[in-house]
């Protein structure tokens, strides 16, 4: 059985930093698979490897979903990650990992610089919101930085933000699983992973809420950020 180790590892550590950042794990776990598979394997590894770990954030932050969130986001994004799922078959792989780079590092910036900006808070946004992140989803693997923004503006409580945007990432990972399968993305050499993948999900999302806990979540995000901006940079470089 030949399974490297190291890449569960960072597996591992992607999940509680997505976790405890609030960004979602495959921020991370998406530049990190392509050390290590294609582009398109990844994109299937990253959909099968984010049910798990979402059922586990809905379960262990069961205070309560923002169902208005769940329809404005939600639907949108559902819509939009089929549509970027589609999409990702006809681009070339290796512009979906530049475009990957470029998102992580303008997304990354804009957070670090705007540490407060807020959009406001009404429908439109909401909308417009599960697009981007659901389109993003589809097409690059990771829409995460997109919700969260956008969740931000409803001033949630922690453990209702974090329920809520897992409820809407499980609806996004189950309808692109299927699109991705239908695309070839889904090879039975990479699904030895599969189990090592869910029982990471489970894990991680365990240990980032112990941390959140203990440690404000502000100063992980601030971690977390530079962290994505360096796998962004790191990406282009590795792809150039």
């Amino acid at each position: 059985m030949d399974i490297n180790y190291l890449f569960l590892i960072l597996a591992l550590i992607a999940e509680i930093l997505g976790t405890v950042g609030g960004f979602g794990s495959s921020v991370f776990f998406v530049p990190i698979g392509n050390l290590y598979f294609d582009y398109h394997s990844v994109l299937g590894l990253t959909a099968l490897f984010h049910l798990s770990s979402n059922i586990s954030k809905i379960l262990l932050f069961k205070s309560g979903l923002d169902k208005r969130l769940l329809i404005s986001i939600g639907i949108p994004s559902v819509v939009f990650v089929i549509l970027g799922g589609i999409l990702s078959r006809y681009i070339n792989s290796l512009l979906l990992e530049l475009f990957l780079g470029l998102f992580l590092i303008l997304i990354s910036s804009f957070f670090l610089i705007k540490k407060n900006y807020k959009i406001k808070a009404n429908s439109a946004n909401a909308v417009t919101g599960g697009i981007l992140s659901g389109f993003s989803a589809g097409l690059l693997g990771t829409g995460g930085a997109i919700r969260g923004l956008t969740m931000a503006a409803f001033n949630l409580e922690k453990d209702i933000f974090i329920a809520t945007s897992a409820f809407i990432d499980f609806v996004i990972d189950f309808s692109r699983t299927f699109v991705y399968y239908r695309n070839g993305y889904m090879h039975k050499h990479d699904m030895i992973y599969i189990p090592f993948l869910v029982l990471i999900g489970i894990t991680g999302t365990y240990l980032g809420k112990k941390i959140l806990t203990k440690i404000p979540q502000e100063k992980f995000r601030i971690i977390s950020l530079i962290l994505i901006f360096a796998i962004g940079l790191f990406s282009l470089i590795n792809l150039w």
